[in-house]
């Protein structure tokens, strides 16, 4: 069973709505994130009919959708309306309000809800640099630990130190890390990314996810080889059993296709073992989100 760990569903056009409780999603969630003509390639419905074929030809067999909006209303669209529709959809990584202080009641609620496997917040893009470990935002991952609700750590390389801190305040709290914390490829840059990253690893209830590279290398030039360094030190520092790919679709497409980016990792990774193939590109994940 091939999983793509990451990728998203966004619907645009407003003429055929998607009910979100008693609303349209086109009106209720906001897409402004995708504004501007560098985004302008993704700016498009993407929704399961379109990921479907895409998945047929790379060889995947299900995914996992990932919030893109600090919404309960997303998640009751990517669980109800289009997990519930789609065999391919292994599990929804949605959000809740770690800083609330009915951060528990939502943790109940959407834990018991078919498919919903685990929590992200966009915290890259918190004006608060140290948001990560605010007291409440503490208090709130505190709460995903008791509840055993994994949680996807969207940030830069300046916030890996963070990573530490919370592995150590919630040594049962399963982590994993999108993007290898967004190092510079397109510079070929590590020595700003690796010691956080190395750090990071030593936690074994850390994980990493190998996905949206592409986008952080040149758009027009990249190559399999720019993302080799980072990917390979990845599987020295994590190893198979704590490395899931995603490809983190449609937002990839800015930089290559779908078939792209998992050729791309599958060359980047090397020769590797089919038992190791076989962790990274599904086993990992379903381990790790205790996907059925």
């Amino acid at each position: 069973m091939v999983i793509d760990s990451h990728q998203h569903f966004w619907k645009l056009t407003p003429e055929t709505p998607v009910k979100v409780g008693e609303g349209p999603a086109a009106s209720v969630f906001d897409y402004r994130w995708l504004d501007g003509p560098k985004m302008a390639p993704i700016r498009k419905d993407r929704m399961p009919a379109d990921l479907a074929p895409l998945m047929r030809t790379a060889g995947v067999d299900r995914s996992i959708i990932v919030q893109t909006q600090h919404s309960l209303r997303e998640n009751q669209w990517a669980v109800d309306e289009l997990a519930a529709r789609n065999d391919s959809i292994a599990g929804v990584v949605g959000w809740i309000d770690l800083a609330s202080p009915h951060c528990e009641d939502q943790v109940k609620f959407w834990k018991g809800r078919p498919k919903f496997v685990g929590v992200r917040h966009i915290a890259q893009d918190e004006p608060d640099d140290n948001w990560l470990v605010r007291p409440e935002v503490m208090r709130g991952l505190g709460i995903l630990e008791r509840h055993q609700v994994p949680f996807d750590v969207l940030i830069y390389v300046k916030h890996l130190p963070h990573v530490p801190t919370l592995a150590k305040a919630f040594p049962n709290l399963p982590m994993v890390i999108d993007h290898l914390a967004k190092p510079k490829i397109k510079d070929h840059s590590m020595d700003d990314w690796l010691p956080g990253f190395k750090a990071a690893a030593e936690f074994p209830n850390v994980w990493c996810k190998l996905s949206g590279m592409v986008t952080e290398a040149d758009w027009k030039a990249w190559k399999p080889a720019d993302l080799k360094p980072y990917v390979q030190n990845a599987f020295e520092l994590f190893g198979p059993d704590r490395l899931m790919y995603g490809s983190d679709w449609p937002v990839c497409e800015l930089a290559g296709s779908y078939t792209q980016v998992k050729s791309a990792l599958e060359e980047a990774l090397g020769p590797i073992s089919k038992a190791e193939h076989d962790k990274i590109f599904g086993g990992t994940a379903t381990r790790f989100y205790g996907l059925k």
